[in-house]
């Protein structure tokens, strides 16, 4: 390295010479960064079909479905049951723990919306999810994604909860994993009983916060249910 006459390093190479340790820092950085493309594999959507169906079913109420309002109905109809059951790919990124964090990590309130197996209607609210690091931390984002990746489907609550929770510990692999589910069907608030504004609450707690009282305490506390 060439230096100035007092014996200091000449300011460009000195400049250099941060660069590149930086650039071997972010190096090592991205080498230890773990991402994993998640695709859930695609069922056949035929949406032909779907709109015979839909049509079909139109005059079996009783309305006919050439009429001009209800002409591009059956379209429209399949294009958003194609699309409510299809979940868009991302990339699972996960990050050694290097500071050791071994406390609950949450994120509360994650809107979602999946449709019920049994009425093929909605049912929409709120996911907490938590879990307890060991060897590799989550990017907080991609808690969201997986409930979404899960709920585009046809599903009953109870089932979708304990996917998410299963998922979790299959591709991250905490000590801990915490999932809350709060709902409202659109099954149960507009038909049937009618009884609108009524929440479900559904729960899969595994591992350290299914064996730990105080941890499984804290999760249910923080998720503040029961408020």
């Amino acid at each position: 390295m060439a230096t100035s006459t007092d014996g200091a390093a000449h300011p460009a190479e000195a400049a250099a010479d941060v660069d590149g340790r930086v650039h071997a820092l972010e190096a090592r950085r991205r080498e230890r960064t773990v991402d994993l493309r998640v695709v859930r594999a695609p069922r056949p959507v035929d949406l032909h079909a779907a709109e015979r169906a839909v049509s079909d079913l139109l005059q079996a109420l009783g309305h006919d479905p050439a009429t001009e309002h209800l002409a591009e109905t059956p379209r429209r109809v399949a294009h958003a049951y194609a699309e409510l059951l299809t979940a868009r790919p991302f990339d699972l990124t996960t990050f050694p723990n290097d500071e050791g964090y071994d406390e609950l990590v949450l994120a509360r309130d994650i809107p979602f919306q999946s449709l019920c197996q049994h009425h093929l209607l909605p049912f929409h609210g709120v996911a907490h999810v938590g879990y307890v690091p060991d060897a590799r931390i989550l990017g907080l984002s991609k808690l969201a994604r997986v409930v979404e990746l899960l709920a585009r489907d046809l599903q009953v609550q109870e089932r979708l909860t304990q996917q998410v929770a299963n998922w979790l510990d299959e591709h991250v692999a905490p000590k801990g994993v915490g999932v809350v589910l709060e709902a409202e069907h659109v099954c149960m608030s507009l038909r049937g009983v009618r009884a609108h504004g009524s929440r479900t609450v559904t729960s899969a707690v595994h591992g350290l916060l299914r064996d730990d009282a105080r941890s499984r305490q804290e999760f249910f506390a923080l998720t503040g249910i029961g408020r």
